[in-house]
């Protein structure tokens, strides 16, 4: 799972301006500094969108791997009882 959470850098340091989420104390994570003056939000805000779009995409394909999967007729019924799609 992906978390993004917005911090600073002083002093040497990197300071997290919330967190309140489910880090374990082994967490990887990524830093990136970024110059105020070239900031684009529309930009960071898609850049994160694709980090976690390929977050989803490596876990589908582990869950593949791990054989967590099931048959394409049983989701397409499922999904036409749950919609009313006729079948």
């Amino acid at each position: 799972m992906l978390k993004t959470v917005e911090g600073f850098y002083r002093d040497g340091k990197i300071e997290l301006a919330d967190f309140s989420g489910e880090a374990i104390d082994a967490s990887q994570v990524l830093v990136t500094f970024l110059d105020p003056k070239k900031i684009n939000s529309g930009q960071l805000l898609k850049y994160l969108e694709n980090l976690e779009t390929i977050q989803e995409i490596q876990q589908g394909l582990a869950d593949v791997e791990a054989g967590e999967t099931r048959p394409l007729s049983e989701f397409e019924a499922d999904m036409q009882r749950k919609y009313g799609i006729p079948g």
